[in-house]
């Protein structure tokens, strides 16, 4: 195979989180719990909760923050990816709502599920749509409105997660120093026992039965999950280091799943890096699913922290079990 003579960089970022938070106190209300457990177990303090609307409005947001302020026209874009597990609907999909109400004329899309790897899998996606030279601007949103699958007596899981958007655009480059340099990426459907949704699909399609069941709501084995996520993040960062030839000195940020600090700590722990070097927040939002990678990346350049050419290893683990990493040089 010739090697590709483009590679793929992102040039813009973009968020959206809701207004309504919720901090660790609301849940003692309604589940045997309090703000310590919570915070010392998960490192999360609060979480933001989108009362009305959908996934397709924290997408939309998200990608309309990216335009303002990288100075994007809509109908520059391309290519419009959506990961999510919470789409508005199965079908349409959700990126053609969001290409709809974002004005992308000249876009095509579509949705993809991969859980809490979801925009790890979408960024690879959309990097080699690029590097085919066929496309310029790729769109890839993580959104996902998690309270609408949360059940609030639930106290394994209500904690856990929040709402939120956010975008990242992608083009294409001749400096191979810069962009995406190299992923590892994988499922395992054996994950399938452990962390699901069993209502609503052409298995369990909504009934009276599958709604008094709460099968419409995450279900997650916490321990089960818990032990494969730092051994799948850790093994898969590490070896990802390997494979760029990346001593943990030359590595600017790890950006992981903010699904639990216990995992993100192992994780970088066994990467060998300071936690300085680990951008977190995950005491802000909670768990975002298919958000939190673009979120953290979002915040941390527009604070200043990350610079043209700073190595970036993004890692995730999620249901599926799915789980990756990915090595990108930043460009902007």
């Amino acid at each position: 195979m010739s090697e590709r003579k483009i590679n793929a960089m992102v040039t813009g970022v973009g968020m959206y989180v809701p207004e309504k938070i919720l901090d660790n106190k609301y849940f003692e209300s309604l589940v045997e719990t309090n703000d310590l457990w919570i915070r010392t177990r998960t490192g999360i303090s609060e979480r933001r909760i989108l009362e009305k609307g959908a996934t397709s409005d924290l997408a939309t947001r998200a990608a309309l923050d990216l335009f303002e302020k990288h100075n994007v026209s809509p109908n520059e874009i391309d290519v419009i990816i959506v990961a999510t597990v919470t789409p508005d609907m199965f079908f349409p999909a959700t990126a053609c709502l969001v290409q709809e109400r974002i004005g992308a004329n000249n876009a095509w899309g579509f949705d993809l599920s991969a859980a809490c790897s979801g925009f790890l899998f979408a960024f690879q996606t959309g990097c080699n749509l690029v590097e085919t030279g066929r496309y310029k601007k790729v769109l890839v949103i993580g959104a996902d409105k998690m309270s609408s699958i949360t059940d609030y007596t639930d106290r394994n899981t209500c904690i856990l997660f929040g709402d939120a958007g956010a975008a990242v655009l992608i083009e294409p480059t001749e400096d191979k120093s810069l962009g995406l340099q190299n992923s590892i990426l994988r499922i395992d459907g054996k994950g399938k026992e452990a962390l699901y949704m069993l209502g609503g699909g052409s298995l369990n399609p909504a009934s009276h039965e599958t709604v008094d069941k709460k099968m419409h709501y995450i279900f997650q084995d916490g321990k089960a999950v818990f032990k494969v996520a730092v051994k799948g993040m850790a093994d898969v960062s590490v070896e990802l280091m390997e494979k760029s030839k990346l001593k943990s000195e030359d590595i600017a940020y790890l950006v992981p799943h903010q699904a639990n600090l216990r995992i993100i700590d192992a994780t970088a722990e066994r990467m060998g890096i300071r936690k300085d070097q680990v951008m977190i927040n995950i005491n802000k939002y909670g768990n975002t699913t298919a958000a939190t990678i673009p979120l953290c990346l979002t915040e941390y350049y527009r604070d200043g922290k990350i610079k043209k050419g700073d190595n970036l290893i993004l890692s995730a683990f999620g249901a599926g079990y799915t789980w990756g990493a990915s090595h990108l040089v930043w460009a902007i």
